[in-house]
């Protein structure tokens, strides 16, 4: 991990496309300002994994989809 110390108003540029500014620091709390094009998403972490995890369940076959699957493959295979 690269660790960086900027102040407010100085920025952070990532290969020439993403600008991450500092906008404001209250305390522990810091205002980060982020401009990249608009093909590139950007969520909080904590979106980002909650994204992730729904789509590992989305992914994931259901039991009552497979018990579905073997009731079809077992009447295919009564047909003569």
């Amino acid at each position: 991990m690269l660790v960086l110390s900027r102040k407010k108003g100085e920025s952070i540029v990532i290969q020439d496309q993403i600008e991450i500014t500092i906008l404001s620091v209250d305390g522990d709390t810091v205002k980060v300002g982020i401009s990249a094009p608009k093909h590139v998403d950007i969520f909080r972490k904590e979106v980002y994994l909650s994204i992730q995890e729904a789509n590992r369940e989305s992914a994931a076959p259901q039991q009552s989809d497979l018990n579905a699957l073997l009731h079809r493959l077992r009447g295919l295979g009564n047909q003569d």
